[in-house]
């Protein structure tokens, strides 16, 4: 994109900021060099800044480094004074921004301007996710859109790197999580041509473009208007309970992406006076969670899922496949990883070295006389199994399977209700026969704690069985209702989905029951089925089948041990994602960047969503991946 103008704009001078310094910076105005010269690539970038089609002129468009300080903290401003959109929208940056190796992802805010004949508007805040600096041309001038698609994207795919005002930020042990976010908002929304879905979104997604366009023009409506109402109304509906409303459009959508349950109604008759984007929702979503739905990569019957150190999603099929995909949703193998012993799989784990578990409930009768095996793929997908998988310690129809701390396997057998504890190298460490215990009872569900121990759910009891890593010691706590899922929360605490129950029950290190004895239920809670845990200690539950009067599965969220109110529902009345086609839902993990993936364990092509897994996006608190014991930070 060529401009007849151009406004030049200095960098910072800040040795901080690991730039270059330019002329001007320091005494005198002469050119200085930090102590220790960082890597730097000068780009060129320039752009329009839009409020639809038409322009927004006098915009001030800043560039951001995002920090590495924790979520949401120490973005630097690149820019030692932003640079203005002229009567076309358009800027450029043409003085050589340099990129810094150590801070590489960064984004664009314009604040401000007019549009049209209105007068100028100081609630405008929209933003785009440029990404990896270092991977724009240094040779040709990279063009970029903000609008208000990009805005969304950024707000739902950041929202956990994110704080009002505009700063981005990561744990500087989370580059990935924080890459990974930016390639997501990337895959909602093209940052070049401001459109939804991005230019690289799979073939075998199904795009979320008309709810993102939806929330789009409810932007629109502050942005383009002038009429001060339309600002105050988006503002007022947006704003949490007890909290300060947002005061510019970035802030609003920042806010309804991290509590999107608020004035659902309100906000969808807001957006609809606003006509910017098409093709949009025809009608009031159950709510403003944005998810994507995956398909391929030999899918067939999804069940287990798992999340490895680079955020790719692992999945296990019933039907004898595993599959990978990219952290954006790609398959990583078209027609997926067959043989080595895939056949009729439940369970997934992954391993400190990116090795994936896989439980096999069944076997060739040649095999382990047909009682089943365990296959591990490395990262590559390559067999460290062998051909047929794992099958001596005592395996019988192996169902789930969980990492413990020390990089051992706990493998659940269904057929005699033992336990196989196998090493990272697939040797038996539980004997010839695996571990037993009184209290277990075609044995479902399985995690393992901080030390050493696991704990296991029992399908045709009441029971969750703690079992040594010796198998010596069993406890059996009489707490639920065929836990057909469990997690563990940093403090050690258990929480087991109550398949039967309807409910979730909490547990604590010592094996004492702390929710009610029936469990905790509502926001929509029915034949729960998958859960985990995120980075700040919230409950996801995934419900396998849909609650009576629902039309589909939906997704709860509920507060932790550590909230004044452990078992309170945070999502709305019915759940989330009532509108995502959810078709029974099986198993559920949350990666590095606050993403959550779901697996929809059905093959009838009569469902939108069959044989696919779902993401939402942004929506928990991030956590280190692989899960092995108790959730990190990352």
């Amino acid at each position: 994109m060529k401009f007849t103008s151009r406004v030049f704009a200095p960098l910072v001078c800040a040795a901080a900021s690991g730039l270059v310094f330019l002329s001007g910076c320091g005494s005198g105005g002469t050119v200085s060099t930090p102590p220790i010269p960082p890597t730097t690539t000068s780009v060129l970038i320039s752009g329009k800044v839009l409020a639809g089609s038409q322009p927004i002129v006098g915009a001030s468009v800043q560039v951001y480094s995002a920090g590495a300080s924790g979520n949401g903290s120490g973005a630097t401003p690149l820019l030692l004074l932003p640079v203005t959109t002229d009567a076309s929208g358009a800027f450029a940056i043409t003085s050589g921004l340099s990129c810094s190796s150590a801070a590489p992802m960064v984004y664009l805010i314009a604040r401000g301007g007019k549009v049209g004949s209105a007068a100028a508007n100081s609630s405008i805040a929209l933003a785009t996710a440029v990404g990896n600096c270092n991977q724009l041309s240094t040779t040709a001038t990279t063009s970029f859109t903000v609008n208000e698609v990009t805005t969304v994207s950024f707000a739902w795919a950041l929202s956990q790197f994110l704080n009002p005002g505009g700063s981005i930020g990561a744990t500087s042990t989370n580059a990935v999580g924080l890459a990974n976010a930016f390639a997501t908002a990337a895959n909602l929304a093209d940052p070049v041509q401001g459109k939804s879905p991005g230019s690289s979104f799979p073939a075998t997604g199904r795009s979320p473009a008309s709810k993102i366009n939806a929330l789009a023009n409810l932007l629109n409506t502050c942005v383009s208007s002038a009429n001060a109402n339309s600002c105050s109304a988006l503002f007022s509906a947006t704003a949490p309970a007890n909290a300060a409303a947002p005061s510019d459009t970035l802030d609003a959508a920042l806010r309804l992406a991290r509590s999107p349950g608020q004035n659902v109604a309100a906000l969808y008759t807001q957006s609809i006076s606003s006509t910017a984007y098409s093709p949009v929702i025809p009608k009031a979503p159950s709510d403003w969670t944005i998810s994507i739905s995956y398909g391929g990569a030999g899918m067939n019957m999804p069940t287990g899922i798992g999340v490895d150190s680079k955020g790719n999603v692992w999945v296990a099929s019933l039907n004898g496949a595993a599959s990978k995909f990219t952290p954006t949703g790609s398959p990583v193998f078209s027609s997926g990883i067959t043989g080595n012993g895939l056949q009729t799989s439940f369970g997934l784990a992954v391993d400190a070295q990116d090795n994936v578990w896989i439980p096999n409930e069944a076997s060739p009768s040649t095999v382990n006389g047909g009682k089943g095996s365990v296959t591990v793929l490395s990262s590559s997908g390559q067999a460290v199994s062998g051909a047929t998988g794992y099958i001596s310690g005592g395996l019988s129809y192996p169902i789930a399977v969980a990492i413990d701390p020390s990089g051992s396997a706990w493998v659940l057998n269904y057929f005699n209700s033992t336990v196989t504890l196998l090493s990272s190298s697939g040797a038996p460490l539980s004997g010839k026969g695996g571990y037993s215990a009184p209290s277990l009872a075609f044995v479902v569900s399985v995690v393992a704690d901080a030390n050493h121990n696991a704990w296991i759910g029992n399908q045709n009891n009441e029971y969750v069985t703690q079992l040594s890593g010796d198998g010596s010691k069993s406890s059996g706590v009489a707490c639920c209702s065929g836990p057909q899922g469990l997690a563990i929360d940093q403090r050690g605490y258990i929480w087991a989905a109550n398949f039967y129950g309807d409910s979730v029950s909490q547990i604590s290190p010592s094996g004492s029951i702390m929710s009610p004895q029936s469990g905790y239920s509502g926001g929509g809670i029915f034949h729960p089925q998958g859960i985990a845990v995120d980075g700040a200690g919230a409950i996801w539950v995934m419900n396998l089948r849909n609650a009576p009067g629902s039309v589909n599965p939906t997704l709860a969220q509920m507060a932790g041990s550590n909230a004044s109110a452990p078992g309170s529902i945070l999502s709305s009345a019915t759940g989330w994602l009532a509108d995502a086609n959810l078709v029974q839902p099986y198993a559920l993990a949350i990666d590095a960047s606050g993403n959550l993936w779901i697996t929809n364990f059905t093959n009838d092509a009569t469902y939108a969503n069959s044989n696919s897994i779902v993401e939402v996006v942004g929506m928990a608190v991030p956590v280190k991946t692989p899960v092995i014991g108790p959730p990190q930070v990352p």
